[in-house]
């Protein structure tokens, strides 16, 4: 199993120097991708925006989002172009990972209809994808740049049923939002199913997230940010998202073995302190 890490691009007053000094440790250090998690009614950075950052001064590590949500951002044609700029400029590095959400506020501040976001998010897909193909839009032709590989990794989230038809229609693969390693096991099977009920072949990509915050403050910083970020959900929701962070090397570890045991390709553990500190900790507790 790959082990990714977040950028602390969510928490608050992160400077972009230290966004970047992270991004090049995290290469460094041997991880598989930098996530970016999104939302608008927050000060946190654009994550295709702060991908491109992290691009600059990065070679290979993959770039993904985990998830970026999709159907506020209403000009499918204009994603769909900011994707594929992100993917050549990096040489084919960018993992669109994409989903719903499910915060109305960032709906209502987007002037945005939060309640059928899920046919336009398909429709959406639908458009991408014709975008990705080269399809003529008018005199000039089609949208590009064109991405290296036909189009980015596209990656699907959710928990609901249509999440996994979603992902075997459009995409190469899911990723799980939250949750411990069973239910994901319990997910993989819905989507290996809906894969082969749309005739797919081979294996779609599994991906999952987990937080984790190390060092003598771990346990503070976890507290602190998961709770403020995850207010929206009432105290008791923020506070088991903020209990269930990795906050000493034992655990992290214990969810390594657990997710891979459980068949993900790749596990992307997000930070709750911002300090660059952090990724030469967690790479020492991974091992």
């Amino acid at each position: 199993m790959d082990v990714g890490i977040g950028l602390p691009a969510t928490i608050k007053d992160v400077e972009g120097d230290k966004l970047l000094e992270w991004a090049r440790r995290a290469e460094g250090r041997g991880f598989s991708s930098l996530g970016v998690i999104d939302r608008i009614v927050y000060p946190n950075y654009e994550p295709l925006i702060a991908l491109a950052a992290a691009a600059a001064v990065t070679e290979s590590i993959r770039l993904t989002t985990a998830i970026m949500i999709a159907p506020f951002r209403e000009n499918a044609a204009l994603v769909a172009k900011q994707a594929a700029s992100l993917d050549r400029l990096s040489g084919g590095r960018l993992v669109l990972g994409v989903a719903v959400g499910g915060r109305e506020d960032d709906y209502e501040a987007s002037h945005s209809n939060f309640h059928d976001r899920g046919k336009r998010f398909e429709a959406m897909l639908e458009d991408w994808q014709r975008v990705w193909d080269g399809e003529s839009f008018g005199t000039a032709g089609g949208i590009g740049p064109q991405p290296p590989n036909g189009r980015p990794q596209l990656i699907i989230g959710g928990s609901a049923d249509v999440a996994f038809a979603r992902a075997a229609k459009y995409a190469d693969g899911w990723i799980m939002g939250g949750g411990d390693p069973a239910g994901f096991k319990d997910a993989a099977a819905k989507l290996e199913q809906a894969w082969s009920s749309a005739g797919r072949e081979g294996r779609p990509r599994t991906l999952a997230l987990a937080y984790f915050a190390l060092g003598p403050n771990a346990e503070q910083a976890a507290q602190g940010y998961l709770r403020d970020y995850y207010a929206f959900l009432g105290d008791d929701l923020a506070g088991m998202i903020a209990g269930s962070a990795a906050t000493d090397p034992e655990t992290v570890g214990q969810y390594v073995r657990a997710f891979s045991d459980a068949g993900c390709d790749e596990l992307i553990l997000f930070p709750c302190d911002p300090d660059p500190g952090q990724v030469d900790l967690l790479a020492d507790a991974v091992g």
